[in-house]
């Protein structure tokens, strides 16, 4: 799902296999283009250099020099775009620079086909015409006139799709995203007390909950209530959280944020040391093991 804005448009709903949601900025066309001018910089100019040894020797010339040229270009390109995508997962050395990678759209990891398959399709779609165009000077006026429409048509493409997608990605499932940029955010189990008394818990008020309800939790500490509708939103978790686990301790309305940090703490450090022992806890449903006993 994406949704459109006067800046950006943005590819909303990327679940990958963790269950976590995450939000990508989609590349722009002009931060692709830049990417690519760099990737053809760096092919050609490696082809070139090959050239100009072959001319400088004298080993070849003329229409055999040409078919060395469009040959080496051929087998260096496809090979450069597939490799470095394989090994930067999703990335060339221009998408590097320009900070872009490619996803798929599955929110799983690229595989090798999908990333052989968008490349191949690269190649159809425009670099095989150009080169035929550069290169057959025998071809007709109406085939020429055919590839010049098919250029143009899959260079339309990417700007009639809201998720920018050319042939290549739609038939292998990728977009094409801003490469995020890496924030670490402060961890609230090392933050300092929430509470000057800090409040106890015991085992059998962190056994309910699981690893989905704490990074829920952990979500919503992230951003402390400053309106009356987020602090009503704090104390109903805060409620519903102390009727779930059985807390008889009396809790203050406006202890409810300390107590909730606390609480997060504690419950993180137990499923942390349940799953040392392979006893993952994944939500509130999970049943124990010796629920089947």
């Amino acid at each position: 799902m994406t949704t459109t804005s006067p800046a950006k448009r943005r590819l909303e709903n990327y679940l990958p296999p963790e269950g976590v949601p995450i939000m990508f900025d989609l590349a722009s066309l002009g931060t692709r283009l830049g990417a690519q001018i760099v990737d053809v910089l760096i092919t050609f100019g490696g082809v070139f250099v090959v050239i100009l040894l072959v001319v400088w020797s004298g080993l070849l010339a003329g229409s055999a020099l040409v078919t060395l040229f469009l040959l080496l270009v051929f087998f260096v390109r496809i090979p450069y775009y597939i490799f470095s995508e394989l090994v930067w997962n999703g990335r060339t050395l221009g998408k590097r620079i320009t900070k872009i990678r490619v996803i798929s759209t599955d929110g799983r990891r690229l595989t090798p086909h999908q990333i052989t398959a968008r490349n191949l399709m690269k190649e159809i779609e425009v670099f095989t015409p150009i080169t035929t165009l550069i290169g057959a000077s025998a071809m007709t006026g109406l085939e020429q006139t055919v590839l010049i429409l098919w250029v143009l048509l899959v260079l339309i493409i990417p700007f009639t799709n809201r998720r920018r997608q050319r042939l290549g990605d739609m038939i292998a499932g990728t977009v094409v995203v801003d490469q995020p940029k890496t924030t670490l955010l402060p961890d609230l189990a090392t933050a300092p007390l929430a509470s000057s008394r800090g409040y106890e818990f015991h085992p059998e008020h962190l056994e309910i909950y699981g690893r989905f309800e704490l990074q829920t939790l952990e979500t919503i500490l992230r951003s402390p209530p400053k309106g009356p509708e987020e602090r009503k939103r704090v104390h109903d978790i805060a409620r519903t959280i102390i009727g779930k686990i059985g807390y008889h301790e009396k809790v203050p309305q406006n202890q409810e944020w300390e107590f909730l940090v606390d609480f997060y703490r504690y419950q993180r450090e137990y499923l942390e040391s349940r799953q040392l022992f392979g006893d993952a806890r994944e939500n509130k449903f999970h049943a124990d093991k010796t629920d089947d006993a």
